[in-house]
């Protein structure tokens, strides 16, 4: 699979231009995550989190949380713990104020982690979240790997994640949108040169649909189930262990 970073001419890790980056556009982030979907990425936080409505999950580890608007859309299940984590704390100071202002800071903790050697104990949560993240894993099966040891037997994993469009004519119209004019407004809301550059490169070259199935069987998940949403611009993946 290629890697894709978000600055390829630099030696740096994977892991630490994608720290850099999202430290970079976080205070922008949350408006441009919302600006560049046209709202559309509520609804799709939402579906995903109605996928674990039947599980009741009370332990639930929410990856690559950015400034934690996943591991929010989670509290409709009324768990008894969410935990989000990501390496960037740039994303996470921007969600740790949004929690304080929603009065919720003392039903999600915020918290600097790896999503590929977790620091948590195998069989500890009943779900995890991850919400745009899993293609920037630096080892795509190792991360998921780690979230297969951390559920608990019988838990689910829920992945909302970009995909590509193939039907006539959203495949024209999105690939035009998303090589062009996302871009262009991301470069210039966010004065960052790479971030959403990268952001399609990211996409083009991350294994969807029935490719990253297989992975997702590979690692260990039963059951495993996507469902494309918005005419396949981004899909819900799902497994259990």
């Amino acid at each position: 699979m290629t890697q894709v970073k978000p600055l390829s001419q630099s030696d740096k890790s994977k892991k630490l231009q994608v720290e850099e980056m999202f430290d970079s556009i976080s205070k922008r982030y949350d408006f441009l995550n919302h600006f560049l979907s046209l709202g559309i990425d509520k609804r799709w936080r939402t579906k995903s989190v109605n996928k674990l409505k039947d599980l009741h999950p009370k332990t639930i580890l929410d990856i690559a949380t950015g400034t934690g608007d996943l591991a929010i859309a989670c509290l409709k299940l009324n768990p008894e713990k969410v935990i989000g984590i990501d390496i960037s704390e740039g994303m996470m100071a921007v969600g740790r104020e949004k929690l304080i202002a929603k009065g919720m800071s003392d039903k999600i903790t915020l918290v600097r982690g790896d999503s590929e050697n977790l620091e948590y104990a195998d069989n500890s949560f009943n779900a995890v979240t991850a919400g745009f993240g899993v293609r920037n894993f630096e080892n795509l099966e190792k991360g998921l790997s780690e979230i297969h040891r951390v559920l608990t037997p019988g838990g689910k994993l829920v992945i909302l994640e970009f995909s590509k469009p193939t039907v006539f004519p959203v495949r024209q119209v999105y690939n035009f949108y998303f090589n062009t004019i996302l871009p262009f407004w991301g470069r210039y809301i966010s004065k960052s040169n790479s971030a959403y550059s990268y952001l399609p490169e990211s996409v083009k070259y991350f294994p969807d649909g029935p490719a990253f199935e297989a992975i997702l069987n590979k690692t260990g998940f039963k059951m495993v189930t996507s469902e494309p949403l918005s005419f396949g611009i981004c899909s819900i993946y799902t497994g259990i262990k």
